[in-house]
């Protein structure tokens, strides 16, 4: 396998793909440390699960290492893009099985999958590239998996710099508002509306408490813009079950979000309890 930098120009990182002469590609953050057998663990998956075009590998809070920073990323029916596991216990996701999309950060893709559906999208820039081409390959039929047995640790926003910032605030919004025009459907997008239109009023609401709110709308606002000048992934008929079940799993993230956030401000009260 290749390793290519993740954390790179997402031009840069598409030519050091495509230059690749190896079957698969490892992409592994700037800010990251991997365990001894990381390679291993990576490469052994990707073999063994033959429709897969991604494995996604168990990432780790570099400065805490009794908690997880990334399990798998999930995209919901609210336009919200998670990381599965995030500051919970490093045990917590022992078994591995599919997710909706690798993290880029330290994840192992099949070339010849990138011939097929396209590279990394360059117009998402800086975020949600990573979802977005995890998406298109779900859409062609292919699968991404977790790998817990592959260990990452992770500093996190070694690029970017804090969790919340103006930059990532709107470029994460840009970039979600062309996500969800490039790979839903027109129908698919309608019948997600009453439940994106108060997705992204929550977000607007939360990034406005933390003097944000303005980056956030001018990034919807040029993730429109971005839109119409970009072409959709090709609807075909053939491809109207891989729909179905995305949807699906659109919906159940909601739910799933909601019960996973529910538990940590639970674990946290039952915390200060006892303290």
């Amino acid at each position: 396998s290749s390793l290519v930098g993740s954390e790179m120009c997402i031009r840069d990182r598409n030519e050091g793909i495509y230059a690749s002469r190896t079957p698969y590609v490892l992409l592994l953050n700037n800010d990251t440390e991997v365990d001894k057998n990381f390679v291993g663990e990576m490469l052994a998956a990707i073999k063994r699960h033959k429709k897969a075009f991604s494995c996604s590998a168990r990432m780790i809070c570099y400065h805490d290492r009794n908690k997880l920073d990334d399990a798998g990323n999930y995209y919901s029916a609210l336009g919200w893009a998670y990381a599965r596991g995030k500051g919970k216990d490093i045990h917590s996701f022992e078994k591995e099985g599919r997710i909706f999309a690798s993290c880029a950060g330290a994840a192992i893709y099949r070339k010849k999958v990138f011939e097929k559906i396209g590279y990394f999208d360059e117009e998402h820039f800086a975020y949600l590239e990573d979802i977005d081409v995890g998406y298109r390959a779900r859409i062609f039929g292919y699968e991404n998996w977790y790998v817990p047995a592959a260990l990452v640790y992770h500093v996190g926003s070694g690029t970017s710099g804090s969790r919340y910032n103006q930059f990532k605030t709107r470029y994460s919004s840009r970039n979600n508002i062309y996500l969800i025009y490039k790979n839903m459907p027109v129908l698919q997008i309608i019948l997600n509306l009453p439940f994106l239109v108060p997705g992204f009023g929550m977000k607007i609401l939360f990034f406005s408490q933390k003097g944000m709110g303005r980056e956030y709308v001018a990034g919807i606002k040029n993730g429109f813009q971005i839109s119409h000048r970009n072409k959709k992934v090709k609807f075909h008929m053939r491809n109207l079950g891989r729909y179905a079940r995305i949807q699906l799993e659109l919906w159940w993230n909601i739910i799933y979000r909601f019960m996973a956030v529910s538990y940590t401000h639970l674990r946290a009260h039952e915390t200060r309890r006892h303290l």
